[in-house]
């Protein structure tokens, strides 16, 4: 896990010794074990290189990395996890091997297989290969975008880096904001990460599950992965589909714990992080997993004493049921306050949530000398984990039209978990619950696919209330460039196609993009088992009734868990997002800082009326979870654009 950077001169013109340091010392977060810079021969292509050092400790795992009697030079950020076994398939063919990382993999891989060597590795990774004999860069991102690869590329030269702040180092280039990157993200909050585009002008990335070629000045991008090209059969009951949830999930963890430092894991509470925690537990206590961490008993759990997403007596479940070692320490809103600017900084882009504890927990890890954790990131995305109990009831509920007597029993159920009283009658439950029924139940689908084709053409032309603070000039700037690369098949159900969008388009780029940040900020490899590609293929190959149903959320991974962790948190139906409780920090010391982001300029937001909004909900502390995001859109945007963008730090 490191930073990459490079630079390729097409002009011919020489890249001096410092621009190339300077570009890739932007990224030392990223890398603190040590720099690598290597220049071609006639010095008008530097590739450099920051290092986490991970696998492999010693200097001949260091980077740029050569090969084949110096034909192929690489700069790779990442971890191939299967890289023992690829390893051993190389051997077989005849190669033979001077490190023990896997670095070197991937450069025999690339002579045996060209970019079918993607194919075969099990891992997170953005790799750059320069080939010296063909003139031409080979990069290559992972199949689901778990780790970043930024690039500028004209007639005069290809630039490329890990984080959007190196570019900022990059000689001759000046920072300057993607308008319709901005308008998109302040009308949806999501959608960039997974474009082409970026948040700076003319900056790109390479999209996840696509490769590259270089040459010439021109690129030639191909999309190497398409998750639905590997969907499969699968048993058709539900417990036989979650006894092989649960062999790919463990067999997902055991990959992961291939590390030569300390392992632990970011634990919340919630369902998807103690899976993980307790499955490490499950493998780590098993002999054979080679290169397996000795040391993969740490866990860290951020608390929010007396706040609504407080989740330690979860936390501390998880630990004494799993043996394992529980490190606490409180997010505390003076101190989230004091660090606000380097955090944001940090982040690299923009969010709808303050990403305060992300950060402040992966420091902690770095505090108690962990490199590597083991996190849940992707399978609420995966599984359903978004839904309300609405959702969770109605969802992959049986038609009315034969069915009168199951949808009772789930409405009811629904009424019993929220507290109510149940319905007396049928006229009475039909009505009574025809707005949550509009929005999830399957007999309505029709409906909701018409009243989105509705909304998305009022939305192109009449902002609703939070994008109406949009000046209304930048609100119609068109933004075509945003479409999403990889649709769900018509064949799937309707959760599935939900699902499909919250993964590979929406929701979840963001996500990772946010955690690779916060943790690679402060040093930390952050490995995601529900990210395993075999798991991901399997799950979207299951019918949506087999995640949610009967008021459960995630239900094959909940009953492919059974027996292997606390039942309280395997079949609790609570749901808590790891964020900071920002409906308290508004409505507390926090808004006056919330505030002197509003007197920053742009040409995009309608200051005056925010500032009114605003100021209207702290005076009623009628700040909630939605509000809250919708507004932390603008503030988020306008510190970006003025300090971000305008600033020196980093």
């Amino acid at each position: 896990m490191c930073g990459i950077a490079g630079i390729w001169n097409f002009t011919g013109e020489q890249i001096a010794e410092q621009s190339i340091t300077r570009f890739t010392d932007s990224l030392k977060h990223r890398g603190p074990d040590g720099r690598g810079i290597w220049f071609n021969e006639t010095q008008n292509l530097a590739l450099g290189h920051r290092r986490l050092a991970i696998i492999d400790l010693s200097k001949e795992g260091n980077q740029p990395m050569h090969y084949a009697d110096n034909r192929y030079h690489i700069v790779y950020n990442g971890e191939i996890f299967n890289f023992i076994e690829i390893k051993e398939e190389l051997k077989g063919k005849g190669y033979s091997f001077k490190t023990n990382g896997d670095t070197e993999v991937i450069m025999a891989a690339y002579h045996e297989w060209r970019e079918g060597m993607l194919d075969r590795f099990n891992g997170m990774w953005a790799i750059c290969i320069f080939d010296s004999q063909q003139h031409t860069c080979f990069i290559a991102r992972d199949r689901f975008g778990i780790k970043p690869l930024h690039y500028l590329l004209n007639k005069e030269r290809f630039a490329f880096a890990s984080e959007l702040k190196s570019f900022k180092h990059l000689d001759g280039y000046v920072p300057a904001v993607d308008n319709e990157s901005a308008v998109q993200f302040l009308k949806t909050g999501f959608g960039v990460e997974s474009s082409a585009k970026s948040m700076f002008r003319n900056v790109h990335k390479l999209q996840a599950g696509h490769c590259a070629w270089i040459t010439n000045g021109t690129i030639k991008i191909k999309r190497w992965w398409n998750t639905t090209d590997h969907l499969q059969a699968v048993p058709a009951d539900l417990d036989s589909q979650a006894n092989r949830f649960r062999e790919l999930f463990f067999d997902a963890v055991r990959l992961r714990m291939r590390s030569d430092v300390s392992v632990g894991s970011s634990l919340s509470g919630g369902f998807d992080s103690s899976a993980v925690v307790s499955a490490l537990a499950r493998m780590g206590n098993q002999q054979g997993n080679e290169r397996m961490a000795s040391d993969w008993q740490q866990t860290f759990v951020a608390t929010f004493p007396g706040k609504s997403n407080d989740e330690r007596p979860q936390a501390e479940e998880v630990i004494t049921y799993n043996k394992v070692k529980g490190h606490f320490f409180e997010v505390k809103e003076e101190e989230s306050l004091q660090m606000m600017d380097q955090v944001l900084y940090d982040f690299d882009d923009v969010y709808v949530g303050i990403p305060i504890a992300p950060w402040l927990i992966y420091r902690e890890l770095r505090r108690n000398n962990i490199v590597v954790s083991l996190d849940g990131h992707g399978a609420d995305e995966l599984l359903g984990g978004y839904l309300h109990a609405d959702g969770a009831f109605l969802t992959n509920a049986p038609s009315w039209i034969g069915g009168v007597q199951l949808n009772m029993k789930l409405l009811n159920a629904y009424r019993q978990y929220t507290g109510k009283n149940p319905y007396t009658g049928f006229m009475h439950a039909f009505k009574d619950s025809l707005p949550a029924q509009l929005n999830h139940h399957p007999d309505f689908e029709h409906y909701r696919h018409t009243l989105k084709t509705f909304k998305s053409w009022k939305d192109r032309w009449a902002p609703s209330f939070w994008q109406s603070f949009i000046h209304k000039d930048a609100y119609h700037l068109q933004n075509d460039g945003f479409v999403v690369f990889d649709e769900a098949p018509l064949e799937m159900d309707e959760t599935n196609r939900k699902l499909y969008q919250l993964f590979h388009a929406d929701v979840l780029p963001t996500i990772l993009r946010n955690f690779d940040r916060m943790s690679m900020a402060n040093g930390i490899e952050v490995r995601m088992p529900f990210m395993d590609w075999r798991l991901v293929a399997y799950a979207f190959s299951l019918p949506g009734s087999s995640k949610i149903q009967n008021g459960y959320t995630k239900l094959v991974a909940r009953e492919a868990m059974k027996g292997y962790m606390p039942e309280s948190i395997r079949s609790s139906r609570v749901k808590i997002g790891f964020n900071a409780p920002m409906p308290e920090w508004f409505n507390g010391p926090v808004f006056p800082w919330l505030m002197e982001q509003l007197d920053k300029p742009s040409a995009l937001i309608n200051h005056q009326t925010l500032k009114q909004e605003a100021e209207k909900r702290y005076k009623n502390k009628t700040w909630d979870w939605n509000s809250t995001g919708n507004f932390w859109k603008y503030i988020h945007y306008l510190w970006f654009e003025n300090n971000f963008i305008k600033g020196e730090q980093g």
